[in-house]
């Protein structure tokens, strides 16, 4: 066999390994219950609040290049499951986005999270939910 084509294997192999680890480690890391169909249904306004937090000058650098690199992360086409597989498609973004704001709120409190969101009380309850907080203050 030539030395290209078994690298090439080789690499493509070790590519489709990391793949189905990042799909198991996102699936260790999901919301429980109800939380999961909850975050895909607040996804939009999820996805005002992550630049918000990121612009927020109050925060922490660490959390706020967090919050950056999970903005690239949703911005890029490329996703871990892609989009265009009904339900599944935005569930890994879902998790991505509720895992960062369980670290967010960590290290910066739940009070940034309260300052800028910008859906419902409801909505609201639900994202502290996924953040691993009760639902009301």
């Amino acid at each position: 066999m030539n030395i290209w084509l078994a690298a090439a294997l080789a690499v493509l192999g070790g590519l489709i390994l990391l793949w189905l680890a990042a799909l198991a480690a996102l699936a260790l890391a999901r919301p429980r219950g109800n939380l999961l169909s909850e975050a895909v249904r607040l996804l939009p306004d999820l996805l005002r609040l992550v630049p918000r937090l990121a612009r927020d000058p109050d925060l922490p650098r660490g959390v706020r290049v967090r919050l950056w690199l999970l903005v690239g992360y949703l911005a890029l086409p490329l996703d871990l499951v892609p989009d265009f597989i009904p339900v599944l498609g935005y569930a890994d973004d879902a998790i991505a986005v509720a895992v960062v704001l369980r670290s967010v709120v960590r290290a910066a409190g739940p009070r940034a999270l309260e300052r800028h969101w910008p859906g419902t009380p409801d909505g609201l309850a639900a994202v502290r939910r996924l953040a691993g907080l009760p639902a009301t203050a």
